[in-house]
């Protein structure tokens, strides 16, 4: 072979860490895949990566690209392992974070309390100094009290300062004056003000956003630090590049200042990975779904453009409000349903499954690592969906006698045996998904018959087509290397920033300059940033879009624009696409005028991106990839003689029907009776649903 290049992903998830590698000759255009797996290694996350490299086989002295995920930002937020924050706001407005939003989605409980701020009122601070909503001073900013406030923190014990002022998405001065001042005042401390993560309205979740970065950054900038040491001291020679929630990468100093932009960056990698593969196979309208360990997570993609918004929550749920993190966040549904899910029975006889997880230790009761409780993986493993005889790859010895004994003893409370008992999980699990996926496509107006669900992640090939079929979509494709897609996704990924401003603008005339030259204030913004990092005007594009409502409204709806300068002659468009994509979520249009409320601008340049090669296609049978015959229990549709596959054997072009089940290292793809399969030329599975 010539000179070959290597480009790696890590993705760190809850239950593993996952490499794919990518060695490309350069000269001839040949390729191979290297995939691993090893356990995630918490509180020292870095350690499971450097692990999975080793377990790969991989060099970092020979890797010219890197992109790593991670889970740190998210487990730091809810497992409350972050740092002492203090809080500098306006004058006036040190509760906001207290008095936060009227919501509350326990509505009948009249003891219920809102979620304890991240910082408690005697580590509020204010300042004198005031804008109004359109970025004009009222009051200069006064910050003669600011040692002593910093005096008072440190005394404390505070380790990150957050500042957020009122209005200042319409003008940054105060906060970029404060900002400085404290790092003459204190260098040591770690800082960040909000306008440097966003600069859209709403005054609580902007400061909430600017405290939970301030609270994660040094535990996360400590990380990334060791991560890049660890790299680094292994022979890594270029920067790794950190994947974000918007879909992209950014550089690992910038992420390192505002790593609250990667609280969803392991979900992010892997839609915006189906989005890429949707348009190497000619499927713009995707359905993706990820399967892992503890969680499933939905999203949908339409016209190949994955859905990032700024509405992000977490610890949300029917019993408290939660709290907003307002960065780009790849659109998705998350619900506690994996292959590590526990089943469980209430008081009423009732079958559950999730959101608890037995996670990686003890993990599902087959691992034989001391679970004693029956989860999704203990019953796909007792149905025969997957092969005892090859569980994890091969990895572990499946422990059927504890399996049995969890399933057995779940099927006792509920009066039946281990067989129905493992049906009533599987069918239960899916009954989830199903409701998930049905949050992100029929509830907002999208037919999932024009959609092809594509799944991926550890489990998501074993329930696709039962989801499939519930949904009637167009198809099912299970991506090759589906147990490690998130990875491959970052491999695919720009370097991308998400820019949002807020500026109120009536759809009339004159605004077609107004809202021109505010995107052409915000493009000059981001040529900018990424010049610093040495990335040239020319190779930076951009995509527009608008947020608009009808007038007075209390929340917007976001429209892709063209990139061409808007004038006013451009309006009667950008308001009859409103109308359209309004109608089309909300089921009503109104004969209201129309306003911007902001915009959001994405500045994307490409970094190493890994350009799929196909393969020619070829014979269609299938049969010298058989690996033999067993009894698979379908749940729905009872019990079958399968045909076992081996998934690395299968060739493009190669064509079989179902029942089957297709076999590789990191997954099991469950192939229904009447299902007929194509391997495509990039080796993804099509699973046409009715033959």
């Amino acid at each position: 072979m010539g000179k070959i290049t290597r480009r790696v992903a890590t993705d760190v998830g809850g239950t593993f860490t996952d490499l794919v590698c990518f060695e490309t000759d350069i000269d001839t255009g040949e390729s191979r895949v290297i995939t691993a797996k090893s356990d995630t290694t918490p509180p020292d996350f870095e350690t499971g990566v450097l692990n999975v490299l080793e377990k790969g086989g991989v060099d970092p002295a020979e890797v010219d690209f890197l992109a790593h995920g991670t889970t740190v930002v998210i487990n730091a937020l809810t497992e409350r392992k972050g740092v002492k924050v203090g809080l500098i706001t306006t004058e006036g407005f040190r509760d906001s974070l207290e008095i936060a939003r009227g919501n509350r989605p326990d509505f009948f409980n009249l003891h219920y309390q809102k979620p304890a701020p991240f910082v408690p009122r005697h580590l509020r601070a204010e300042l004198p100094g005031r804008f109004t909503y359109t970025g004009e001073e009222r009051a200069p900013l006064d910050v003669s009290s600011l040692p002593a406030i910093l005096d008072g923190f440190r005394a404390e014990g505070v380790e990150a300062v957050a500042i957020s002022f009122l209005h200042s998405y319409a003008n940054t001065a105060h906060e970029e004056a404060a900002l400085a001042e404290v790092q003459k005042l204190w260098p040591e401390v770690s800082v960040v003000a909000s306008h440097q993560i966003t600069r859209e309205w709403r005054e609580y979740e902007r400061t909430n956003t600017a405290v939970l970065s301030a609270y994660v950054q040094p535990v996360a900038a400590r990380y990334l630090a060791k991560l890049d040491n660890g790299l680094k001291s292994r022979g890594l020679k270029k920067n790794p590049y950190i994947m974000q929630s918007n879909c992209g990468v950014d550089s690992l100093p910038a992420t390192s200042k505002t790593p609250i932009t990667m609280v969803e960056s392991g979900p992010a990698s892997g839609f915006w990975g189906a989005a890429e593969l949707g348009r190497l196979i000619g499927e713009p309208n995707v359905l993706a779904l990820d399967i892992g360990g503890t969680t499933a997570k939905c999203s949908l993609i339409e016209n190949g453009e994955v859905r990032i918004m700024t509405d992000y929550w977490i610890e949300r749920s029917r019993e408290s409000s939660g709290y907003p993190i307002m960065v780009p966040v790849v659109d998705l549904v998350e619900i506690g349903n994996g292959g590590g899910s526990i089943a469980w029975v209430d008081d009423f006889g009732k079958l559950h499954v999730g959101p608890q997880s037995a996670g990686a230790l003890p993990g599902p009761a087959s691992y034989g690592k001391g679970g004693t409780e029956a989860t999704t993986t203990d019953a796909n493993l007792w149905l025969g969906r997957i092969n005892r005889d090859y569980f994890c790859g091969g990895a572990i010895d499946a422990d059927m006698m504890a399996a049995e004994k969890a399933i057995t003893a779940l099927g006792e409370k509920l009066g039946v045996g281990p067989d129905q008992a493992a049906e009533g999980i599987i069918r239960i699990a899916n009954n989830n998904m199903v409701n998930a996926l049905k949050l992100v496509s029929l509830n907002r107006g999208f037919d999932t018959r024009d959609f092809t669900l594509l799944a991926f992640g550890g489990g998501g090939a074993m329930h696709a087509v039962a989801l499939g079929q519930e949904l009637q979509v167009k198809k099912v494709v299970v991506p090759a290397a589906a147990a490690v897609f998130s990875a491959w996704g970052m491999m695919m990924s720009d370097l991308r920033r998400d820019f949002f401003v807020t500026h109120l603008v009536d759809l009339t005339d004159g605004a077609g300059d107004v809202i021109e030259r505010t995107f052409a204030e915000a493009e000059a913004g981001a040529l900018a940033t990424f010049a610093e990092e040495g990335v040239e005007d020319g190779k930076v594009s951009f995509l527009r879009y608008g947020k608009f409502r009808y007038q007075n409204q209390e929340h917007t709806t976001e429209v892709l624009l063209s990139n061409e300068a808007i004038t006013d002659a451009s309006l009667a468009q950008i308001a009859s696409d409103f109308h359209e994509t309004y109608e089309r979520e909300y089921t009503y249009r109104l004969n209201a005028p129309v306003e911007m409320v902001g915009i959001h601008l994405v500045a994307k340049a490409e970094v190493g991106k890994l350009e799929m090669r196909p393969e020619p296609l070829g014979d269609a049978d299938a049969s010298g990839a058989v690996k033999g015959k067993r009894m698979v229990d379908y749940a729905l549709e009872g019990k079958h003689e399968a045909t076992i596959y081996d998934g690395d054997a299968l060739r493009p072009g190669m064509a079989f029907h179902g029942p089957a089940i297709v076999e590789d290292s990191g997954t099991t793809v469950v192939i229904h009776p009447g299902n007929a399969v194509e391997v495509d030329p990039y080796r993804n599975l099509h699973i046409n649903l009715n033959g």
